[in-house]
């Protein structure tokens, strides 16, 4: 059980860092970003492609991955979302239904079906603490995930940016009438959100085999992490990245590795019966 609960909280770092992105653009833009997944996994292939053609470390490759996926989040708010968010809720959530179909053949196109890895000198790595072997992957994903969220929370308080981003996401009308650019602060929290999305998808790359239908994957655990710490809640996506990732962990301690990913959606039907805006509802 140890062991277990060691894992799932390392485990759930990582879960955090996949959601976190979601989390943010619900909070701000409203809107619930169906294409996620897709993100996450176009930063993989991404930075597969990079560590290919150059031979750096994955992690070095966010250099290069985190500047483009922010200049893609950037131009698909600008140029698409942002143009339909006036006529309600569903246009914007079909256009991003419709681009993560087109990520997915885009990436089968070019990379085909095969599993890929972004190899790294720590793929076998564990450490002992007594009679618990942590695989060291698994601990660089959850201080990584931790880093990246707290550098965020401290971003959206303490940055004039990111007041900008709070004050639209509070009323964006009072905000336009003090001078903010609300079409470009929609902007930039959905590039904002695709960094951390490209963080989380070198972090999966390193940590698992992927496909470019692997996305979808992701996209129900950062919906699993959202509905259990609350709709644009930073904070709350950390700790409900822990609860999930033990509540899997523990799952299949209990009841075996088959019915692991079926512990976490239990636990997110309970979240929605009991306390359906989440732990730390912004």
């Amino acid at each position: 059980m140890t062991q277990a609960i060691i894992n799932g909280i390392l485990l759930g770092g990582l879960y955090a860092i996949v959601g976190v992105g979601m989390s943010v653009i619900f909070g701000i833009v409203r809107l619930t970003n169906l294409a996620h997944g897709e993100f996450v996994i176009l930063a993989t292939y991404l930075s597969l492609a990079v560590t290919r053609s150059t031979g750096m470390n994955p992690l070095l490759s966010l250099v290069i991955v985190a500047p483009i996926m922010f200049g893609v989040g950037f131009l698909i708010q600008n140029t698409m979302v942002n143009r339909l968010l006036p006529r309600g809720q569903e246009a914007p959530l079909l256009v991003m239904f419709g681009l993560s179909i087109i990520i997915q053949n885009v990436l089968l196109q070019f990379f085909s079906a095969d599993a890929q890895h972004l190899r790294h000198g720590n793929d076998t790595a564990s450490l002992s603490f007594g009679s618990a072997v942590v695989p060291v992957m698994f601990l660089i994903d959850c201080i990584i995930g931790v880093i990246v969220i707290i550098a965020l929370n401290f971003f959206m308080k303490k940055t004039y940016t990111g007041n900008a981003i709070r004050a639209v996401s509070d009323d964006n009308t009072a905000a336009r009438i003090m001078g903010v650019n609300v079409s470009l602060i929609y902007g930039a929290a959905m590039g904002i959100a695709m960094v951390t999305a490209a963080v989380a998808g070198v972090l999966v790359g390193m940590t698992y085999n992927f496909y470019p239908t692997t996305g979808s994957q992701y996209l129900i655990i950062s919906f699993g992490v959202v509905v259990i710490g609350g709709m644009g809640s930073i904070k709350g996506t950390l700790v409900a990245g822990l609860v999930f990732g033990l509540a899997q962990l523990l799952g299949a301690y209990f009841f075996g590795t088959s019915l692991q990913l079926l512990s976490g959606y239990i636990i997110i039907l309970i979240m929605l019966a009991v306390r359906p805006q989440g732990l730390f509802a912004k």
